[in-house]
């Protein structure tokens, strides 16, 4: 597409499939405009009170006329719906291979981390040519991660997780917004992703961001000290288990006891640690405690993580010490 100083830089997949269907419906909604205006304009003048026009013989209806100007437009219409249709498909479907990047929104800021550990404020690196997978969550109200040059726009939530994808397709700097009034300085809740080359991308990871060498633990193993903190093991990791095995778990339907099944997602393991009795599992006992305000949301996202990589073949976790009393419980 020619460069339109009305619209933002191209620089993601998105972008290069959205802005040809905004551009036709533009197009369509100004030839509409002009074409039922300049007939109402042109009707009125011709027609208009005193005026000699002749009124002899004017029909009531006309068949053949009511169905071109009805079945244009609905010719029309479902082209753009249809076209609209699987770019929402497109855009709603995260490629398997996408790299995980987590993200929270707190007033008034934007908090990344990479799955490495790598933590950034209002700033995020990204490979170009490669799918990223955001997963977000607000600290407190609702925001709204906004990066134009990509055409996305995603709300973020208070006590739920939301997901945005997206795959940058040219090196960069590209700014960030908060689309969301969330507050007093909601204006300054601003910042930019650097796309990088791959290799720059990797070399940039690998140092820890550019900004300590400290040796950082991984979303994995962060989430693996807590895991062991809270002694989730001692309902989770034995058999017979008080609760269910956290091993393959994600990804799969758990069966409640109201007989509902839901999908285990970040949103539900989430759920499931500061809510525990919302939704007990077929087979266990509402035993669990909750931790709700015991763990900030960046814990969350790090325990979640090292449950969702909890797989087969992998040494079952264990608590580090035995405790008398359980932690973990029917979730």
């Amino acid at each position: 597409m020619p460069d339109f100083t009305l619209l933002p830089e191209q620089a993601s997949t998105f972008a290069e499939k959205m802005d040809p269907l905004f551009y036709v419906m533009v197009l369509l909604s100004l030839f509409f405009i002009v074409l039922v205006f300049t007939l109402v304009i042109f009707f009125a003048v011709r027609y208009r009170r005193g005026s000699k026009a002749s009124r002899r013989g004017a029909s009531s209806h006309n068949v053949k006329l009511e169905i071109v100007w009805t079945a244009i437009p609905l010719i029309l219409g479902l082209v753009v719906f249809f076209w609209s249709a699987k770019l929402f498909g497109y855009v709603r479907t995260v490629p398997e291979d996408a790299v995980e990047i987590f993200v929270i929104g707190k007033q008034w800021m934007w908090h990344m981390q990479h799955p490495n550990g790598v933590r950034e404020n209002n700033e995020l690196h990204v490979p170009a040519g490669r799918p990223i997978k955001l997963v977000m969550i607000s600290q407190d109200v609702i925001h709204d991660l906004y990066v134009p040059a990509f055409r996305i726009h995603q709300d973020v939530l208070p006590g739920k997780y939301t997901y945005a994808w997206f795959e940058a397709t040219k090196t960069g700097k590209y700014r960030i917004y908060c689309g969301q009034y969330c507050g007093t300085q909601h204006s300054e809740m601003t910042g930019f992703v650097y796309v990088m080359e791959p290799a720059e991308y990797q070399a940039w990871l690998a140092s820890g961001g550019d900004k300590t060498r400290m040796t950082q633990l991984t979303m994995d193993e962060a989430g693996q000290q807590i895991y062991d903190r809270l002694q989730c093991g001692s309902c989770h990791g034995f058999a017979p288990a008080r609760a269910p095995s956290l091993i393959d778990l994600y990804g799969t339907k758990a069966k409640l006891v109201d007989g509902r099944t839901v999908t285990v997602d970040e949103t539900y393991i989430r759920e499931s640690i500061v809510a525990p009795d919302l939704k007990i599992v077929e087979g266990y006992q509402a035993i669990m405690p909750s931790y709700k305000n015991q763990l900030s949301e960046d814990q969350l996202l790090q325990l979640i993580a090292f449950i969702k990589s909890l797989r087969s073949g992998m040494q079952a976790p264990i608590p580090k010490k035995e405790a008398d009393s359980p932690a973990g419980g029917a979730r």
